[in-house]
């Protein structure tokens, strides 16, 4: 479990347990958002997403998005197939020489990572 995941579930587990606290009547709005670490506002909107979706409604919708920046999947297999027909073997260095003559338009630190995950990992 990555470490974003974890914390999520964390949050979950401690908005639950001030969620009754709150609904039982032993806490104020403010002391619960202020066990939660959040402002009173944003320990309302929880309630509200809790209300209507339950715990799903309380996820972090940018987990579950994948990168506007990432690298669309026939990029990497594009790479990776230049670098298998006439390059295999090649050191990063010299093979992103050749990548760039060829019209390529990524970092090295994007070629490197991307070989090394699908080749060396």
């Amino acid at each position: 479990m990555r470490r974003t995941e974890w914390l999520e579930e964390n949050r979950k587990m401690r908005f639950e347990e001030v969620y009754l606290g709150w609904n039982e009547g032993r806490l104020t709005q403010a002391t619960a958002a202020l066990v939660l670490g959040v402002s009173d506002r944003t320990f309302r909107r929880y309630i509200d997403r809790y209300e209507e979706d339950g715990m799903e409604g309380l996820s972090d919708k940018r987990l579950s998005q994948a990168s506007f920046r990432r690298a669309p999947v026939d990029e990497v297999m594009a790479v990776t197939d230049l670098y298998n027909s006439g390059h295999r073997g090649w050191n990063v260095k010299h093979f992103y020489r050749w990548y760039r003559r060829d019209g390529g338009g990524r970092s090295y630190s994007w070629v490197k990572n991307t070989l090394q995950t699908c080749f060396w990992s």
